[in-house]
């Protein structure tokens, strides 16, 4: 299996930070790369929702 070429660089990449203000924090950085990944965010969002709605029915079909 091999990646397309705009997966390859790391999720992170920090910008450098000038002299005057702080490094950016790591939830602007986490909340920069999910708006960067919108999609691929939303669609495991909705694979952990169908498995927990789907492990919470299965559980209660059998524990009725």
């Amino acid at each position: 299996m091999s990646q397309s070429p705009e997966l390859s660089p790391p999720d992170i990449a920090p910008q450098k930070p000038q002299a005057s203000s702080p490094p950016p924090s790591y939830v602007k950085l986490a909340m920069r790369n999910m708006v960067r990944k919108g999609g691929k965010s939303l669609f495991h969002f909705g694979l952990t929702t169908a498995g927990l709605l789907g492990l919470l029915l299965g559980l209660a079909y059998l524990t009725r």
